[in-house]
């Protein structure tokens, strides 16, 4: 790697300062997209990877922006694919927001949804109301999220809503979602970019990677410390940032979207860069495997 990548886009510069910071590490808060898979694809990598984990008594959690699938869902896909995963290892931008409505706004009952019906789905057994689209269902908030579904009617409907000054909330700030199909997925921040243009409004929130909450969440439950825990995936907008903002180890793979160009250009830059999780695994077995 260090062939391709100049060690200055890198904040631990040497293999001492790589190891000091991976052998703290207690749990890793996995990207799935670009970083354990590619659409559906498996990355080849990816079971070896969390079996070593496994060996290493290091935890670990899938947390993803995507959230057109409930965390269940998402596990049964995991399955399907050969990896050993539980619901308590899942944590979706759409939990995210579940859990932030909860805390800061419980007072917002009945949303009007840009979302998939198995994530509609979720906000209502967690107690919420679907808006519908009409003039008269007035909602208490309006929630933009990743829309595979989108019609055409529901966006000017959420368009109308935000324009009123109705509290605005995202699930996460994803321009495309990483697909192996020769297509671009768009995703919620692109749907957010088209609706600021409409509206002249951006969201009031928006929840998700880069967020720190959803790392904070982890540190709270495993009662770990910033620097015991590590977030990785193949973004630095959302997962590298997401890392920084929790004050822990941002690690990026280039098994996705970023390239070294991205890398170049961005203010934020990766606490390590590696090629994808073999790579990682491999600088883990130096600091939890004699040699």
């Amino acid at each position: 790697m260090d062939t391709i990548i100049n060690k200055t886009l890198m904040v631990l510069q040497t293999e001492e300062q790589r190891n000091n910071a991976l052998r703290k590490i207690q749990h890793i808060a996995l990207d799935m997209d670009g970083t354990i898979y590619n659409g559906n694809t498996l990355f080849p990598f990816t079971v070896p990877f969390l079996d070593k984990l496994r060996q290493w008594g290091i935890s670990y959690s899938f947390l993803t922006n995507n959230p057109t699938k409930s965390a269940g869902d998402y596990v049964n896909h995991l399955l399907e694919m050969g990896v050993p995963a539980k619901l308590s290892d899942m944590y979706t931008s759409a939990q995210a927001t579940i859990d932030y409505l909860h805390m800061h706004h419980p007072e917002f009952k009945k949303l009007f949804i840009l979302g998939t019906p198995s994530m509609i789905h979720e906000f209502e057994e967690a107690g919420f109301v679907s808006a519908e689209d009409d003039a008269k269902d007035i909602p208490d908030a309006v929630l933009v999220s990743f829309d595979k579904t989108l019609i055409y009617s529901r966006l000017c409907r959420a368009a109308w809503w935000i324009h009123q000054k109705l509290p605005y909330i995202a699930t996460n700030p994803d321009k495309v979602c990483p697909t192996d199909l020769q297509t671009i997925l768009v995703d919620c921040g692109s749907l957010i970019s088209c609706l600021a243009y409409a509206t002249d409004r951006q969201p009031d929130i928006v929840i998700g990677k880069p967020d720190p909450r959803m790392l904070y969440c982890i540190m709270e439950k495993q009662k770990l410390r910033p620097d015991e825990v590590a977030m990785v995936g193949d973004r630095i907008y959302t997962d590298v940032k997401t890392a920084l903002n929790a004050g822990s180890t941002g690690i990026l793979v280039l098994s996705g979207e970023t390239t070294i160009d991205i890398i170049r250009k961005s203010n934020s830059k990766p606490t390590l860069i590696a090629k994808d999780l073999s790579e990682l695994q491999s600088w883990l077995s130096i600091v939890h495997e004699k040699k």
